[in-house]
């Protein structure tokens, strides 16, 4: 009997150990401190709205004094997330942009907390409900350009992981109303794995910003999915080749602009342009040292999603990307 007891005693003690290094790898790997929350002058609130039978989420940052016919950025969180959590995960940076810069800001919410992207693989409701998110979030614009007084022209949407792809699919769907998207970990998905459909005989200008130690998206293509086991959503194109499907559809021919950087703690930023006089252009900012999510001085990602670089100041390089794109040009796609 004793002898029992001390095999069952070594086994709950066993499976203790077992459980506090399971516990200990997933605060080294998953935890991340929370920035500090900067002063900031506006006002966040929250807001609803109903699209296709569905009673849709979202929060909105208007600046003290934003005035009128400023420019709009939604900012689109990632997979299984929320328009609260991305604040946070880019250290409220956007926040800290709209007061420098004057305009507004929406955070929408995914349903259940996965877009409908144009990946076909991925067993999220949103896929199998065939969620109208493109009618969603143009009407979440259309909806705040009136009670905000913003500037139709100037609308933009960026996007991190899941929120990135979805960022690609309102540039192929809706690009007469977003002026510029920007793509964060985030590729094309590959022919065999693509289910949009391109309207129109161009998109809007895009930006891709990729790190190329991304662990989950990979920079040079394939199979998406967190050590090959975990949020699988089929393969996707490389950072270089996503530019060029877009470039392609812009009608932007000819070799790209290239200009490289090294930026702190030897990481190297890689800047790819295309562009001509067409109404797009479409530019790739490769992060040799990056890995997955925005970069940000504010604060540090999880360690499991890569290396997590304080430069470049990823929303100021998207900030700055959407600023430089003629707003007279919206309507013309």
């Amino acid at each position: 009997m004793r002898r029992v007891l001390r095999f069952v005693l070594w086994g709950l003690m066993g499976v203790v150990a077992l459980v506090s290094v399971l516990g200990a790898l997933l605060a080294y790997f998953g935890y991340s401190a929370a920035p500090e929350v900067p002063r900031l002058s506006g006002t966040l609130t929250r807001g609803t709205i109903t699209v296709g039978g569905l009673k849709r989420t979202y929060r909105t940052y208007v600046p003290r004094g934003l005035a009128k016919g400023a420019p709009l950025v939604l900012v689109m969180h990632g997979a299984g997330e929320n328009g609260a959590l991305i604040r946070i995960e880019t250290g409220y940076g956007f926040e800290r942009l709209a007061d420098e810069h004057g305009f507004a800001l929406v955070y929408p919410n995914a349903y259940e907390g996965y877009w409908n992207v144009c990946n076909i693989a991925g067993d999220v409701s949103a896929n199998g409900f065939a969620i109208d998110d493109v009618g969603f979030l143009t009407g979440l614009v259309d909806k705040l350009a009136g009670e905000i007084g913003g500037d139709p022209g100037r609308v933009f949407a960026a996007g991190s992981s899941r929120g990135g792809f979805m960022a690609f699919r309102l540039a192929l769907e809706a690009p007469s109303r977003f002026r510029a998207v920007a793509a964060v970990s985030a590729n094309v998905p590959s022919p065999e794995n693509f289910k949009c459909k391109p309207v129109g005989q161009g998109t809007s200008s895009v930006m891709i910003m990729n790190g190329t130690e991304d662990p989950l998206v990979p920079f040079d293509g394939g199979p998406v999915g967190l050590f090959g086991l975990f949020y699988k959503m089929g393969k996707v194109r490389s950072s270089r080749e996503s530019g060029q499907y877009f470039a392609d559809l812009n009608h932007i021919a000819g070799t790209p602009e290239r200009n490289e950087t090294m930026v702190a703690d030897g990481v190297r930023v890689e800047q790819v342009l295309w562009r001509n006089s067409s109404k797009a252009e479409v530019e790739l900012v490769a992060i040799h040292g990056g890995g997955h999510g925005i970069p940000q001085p504010y604060r540090r990602h999880p360690r499991g999603l890569g290396p997590s670089p304080r430069e470049p100041n990823g929303p100021a390089v998207i900030w700055a990307f959407f600023e430089r794109q003629r707003p007279e040009m919206a309507s013309g796609h």
